[in-house]
């Protein structure tokens, strides 16, 4: 049993990352938290960097549960890299954060969020932050 978190080093990640620990603590079930990007030439915001995995890091290894951090850049984009560990790792649990988009947002960039909640077999709880 395994309960994964996409995470992003913004506030709606840091949610979803807290939510994550304190049910795969309740429910004894091994976590996986997972940053992914397609990688490529420009700077992605949605990648965490070296102080932020150590800092995410540590907070798995003191949360007193079984739990694996994963980054990913190799060419495939956030939503294929979640589908395939979904179904890789027999995901009970998909741990997603949102943040407030205007509409117009929503409508020239898309949504992350929803491309996983229409993509993946399991069950999908979205966070907010703060």
């Amino acid at each position: 049993m395994t309960i994964l978190v996409a995470y992003v080093p913004r506030p709606e990640g840091k949610a979803a990352l807290e939510k994550g620990i304190e049910i795969a603590g309740r429910r004894k079930e091994h976590l996986v938290v997972v940053n992914a990007s397609p990688g490529g030439g420009k700077e992605d915001p949605s990648m965490a960097d070296v102080q932020d995995v150590e800092r995410v890091e540590k907070l798995l290894a003191t949360s007193g549960i079984d739990a694996t951090f994963k980054q990913f850049v190799r060419g495939k984009g956030p939503v294929e890299e979640i589908e395939e560990m979904v179904e890789s790792l027999q995901v009970t649990l998909l741990i997603i954060g949102l943040r407030k988009r205007t509409a117009v947002g929503k409508l020239f960039l898309g949504s992350v969020a929803q491309e996983i909640l229409l993509s993946v077999p399991c069950p999908v709880l979205a966070v907010k932050a703060g």
